[in-house]
């Protein structure tokens, strides 16, 4: 069976092949970090400082501060010096993070634990359960420690969330008595666990579930627990995989320092080999740095994807864009569909006829108002192919596999659409996912470790391994096309310019489908090198039209991203701690 679409095509002198921008350089990265810090220092300090001023114990205490303020002035001392303090973790845990005894009745009692020490034998893990009675096995390993407000935690979530099954927590590192790298983890991330071990820590499992799949397993040393719970999360649903944002455990140095170790990560290959085997996934596990990569396969002849990409003018970012897909997509079976806004420039139209005479390029001409929504729900009418691939016009290909691995992915159960690691062309990341609520109490989203260097991890390497968001940007979005019609495509209604695609991302994960990020997929992104920002005040109006929708149609998303953390910042892309962390305060016995 040969693929649905011939290769396409421009002529010799249309198609110079393109070279990948020259990079500033690590120094201009570095600049953009620089800027972003501080901008996200200056949104920290904003944040408390607003918090402060509308709390109860700051109007008490005007009088003090006035007093204070006058004696400060006599003494020759500034006011600010004497509000300053770092915002380290450790400040963080102090100011949050420690429990404090408010007396309250507890309601709900501890539930029937017994934790279990993970040792290197299974038979030995395997006898202590055959030892106990109890409904929940909580994992810890050697040298770990349990704060005492753990169990409690614990029989908090299991009381509101009775189907639950498997319960993790956050983590942190206890180094000669301090705590230290905090990791803040999302709520179940199917594609994350699959690169790196979200239950490490604190990790709780019905017993009844682990006897359900044969306790832990001979000849896998160093992962006993990784492998125990890829085969627990093949056995129940996502609703039984519950995630507490709370630290509850702090791990020894020494523990973290194995789970590094070679003989460890192929442990966990082999794991995760196994799981693949089991579920009947064609896949191939890869080690890299920050974690594993999972490369599914292709069906023997890949499906047809129409490459979307509407466009006006702009002639020379439109020849970028297609030249580069067509000189260094690998991929075997796509078409082209320009999408022609109602171009009037010359030199475009001329390009945009020949661009449509040549195989496997259509032209799409629409001359209605811009509504970006309603040009790619027309367009995907138009396609041919099993799956779509919306296209920004500034998008240049940089990866010859992007492609393909985005249509991997696309391709696997319960993912629905899927989104590319974009850069700027300095080689910092523009888009590395969407992050939900990003921007304050008004905020709709934002991107997921903007202006980081694309060869750095960011928090938890997530810059640098595939996982789950709330929301990809269509900037370059691949999704079947069955999918996109599932849901009724963009909302060419309420969204026609802003947000349409993380509101068409969310509906899809309403109906049961993920939106997947992979940084595997690099493009580069001009952003707004064709419409620049919304200006006139008819523009604004319906920006602030299109925002308001957002806000009423997605509050709750955008109060709690579950690809998340509460404990860290919507007031910046940099997964930066949260002052306060928008979870409630500790109350109850003191942690050990």
């Amino acid at each position: 069976m040969s693929p649905l679409f011939p290769k396409p095509t421009l002529p010799a002198d249309h198609a110079p092949v393109p070279r990948r921008a020259r990079s500033p350089g690590p120094d201009k990265a570095l600049l953009h970090r620089q800027v972003d810090a501080l901008r996200h220092q200056v949104a920290t300090l904003e944040s408390r400082l607003d918090a402060m001023r509308r709390s109860t114990s700051w109007r008490i205490s005007a009088p003090v501060r006035w007093l204070s303020r006058q004696l400060q002035r006599a003494r020759g001392v500034g006011a600010l010096a004497s509000t300053q303090r770092t915002d380290t973790y450790a400040e963080w845990v102090r100011l949050y993070d420690t429990a404090r005894n408010d007396g309250a009745p507890r309601a709900v009692a501890c539930p029937d634990v017994f934790v279990l020490v993970v040792a290197a034998a299974a038979a030995d893990c395997n006898a202590a359960l055959q030892g106990t009675t109890a409904r929940w096995i909580v994992l810890k390993e050697a040298g770990d420690v349990l704060p005492s407000c753990a169990l409690q935690n614990l029989a908090d979530e299991v009381a509101r969330h009775p189907m639950a099954k498997l319960v993790y927590a956050d983590e942190d590192v206890l180094d000669r008595g301090e705590r230290a790298e905090p990791r803040f983890k999302p709520d179940w991330n199917p594609e994350l666990f699959l690169a790196q071990d979200l239950f490490t820590g604190f990790c709780a499992i019905d017993r009844g579930l682990i006897e359900a799949v044969g306790g832990f397993r001979d000849g896998f040393d160093g992962a006993l627990r990784y492998d125990l719970a890829l085969r627990c999360i093949e056995k129940i649903g996502a609703d039984a995989i519950r995630h507490i944002p709370r630290v509850l455990c702090h791990r020894a140095p020494e523990a973290v320092a194995d789970a590094g170790r070679p003989e460890v990560r192929g442990a966990e290959a082999v794991a995760l080999a196994d799981h693949f085997r089991r579920t009947g996934t064609a896949a191939t596990v890869v080690d890299s740095e920050a974690g594993r990569r999972i490369r599914y396969d292709l069906p023997a002849v890949p499906p047809g994807v129409t490459l979307i990409i509407p466009t006006r003018n702009a002639l020379a970012l439109l020849r970028q864009c297609v030249e580069s897909i067509v000189a260094l997509t690998r991929y075997p079976n796509y078409e082209i569909l320009l999408v022609d806004n109602g171009s009037d420039d010359p030199e475009s139209l001329a390009w945009l006829a020949m661009a449509g005479e040549q195989p496997g390029i259509r032209v799409l001409r629409d001359d209605g108002p811009f509504n970006y929504s309603a040009l790619n729900n027309r367009a995907v009418a138009q396609a041919r192919g099993e799956l779509v691939a919306l296209v920004n016009n500034d998008i240049e290909v940089i990866s010859p596999d992007w492609l393909g691995e985005m249509v991997s992915l696309a391709l696997q159960p319960g993912v629905g659409p899927v989104g590319a690691k974009l850069l700027y062309p300095d080689e910092t990341v523009q888009h590395g996912g969407v992050l939900l609520g990003v921007g304050g109490e008004e905020g709709v989203a934002g991107h997921a470790n903007k202006s980081l260097p694309a060869w750095e991890g960011g928090y938890m390497d997530r810059g640098l391994v595939v996982q789950s968001f709330s929301a990809v940007t269509a900037a370059c979005l691949v999704v079947r096309k069955a999918l996109y019609e599932q849901v009724g495509g963009l909302d060419e209604t309420n969204l026609k310019i802003a947000y349409n695609d993380i509101d068409f991302c969310l509906r899809l994960r309403e109906a049961g489908h993920r939106a997947v990020w992979t940084p595997w997929a690099e493009l580069f992104h001009h952003e707004s090198a064709t419409r620049g920002a919304d200006v006139t005040p008819a523009q604004r109006a319906r920006f602030d039209q299109e925002h308001a929708f957002m806000r009423q149609r997605w509050a709750d998303l955008l109060a709690h991203d579950p690809a998340y953390n509460p404990n860290l910042t919507v007031h910046a892309e940099n997964f930066g701690l949260a002052w306060p962390p928008r979870v409630p305060w500790i109350s109850g016995a003191a942690t050990s």
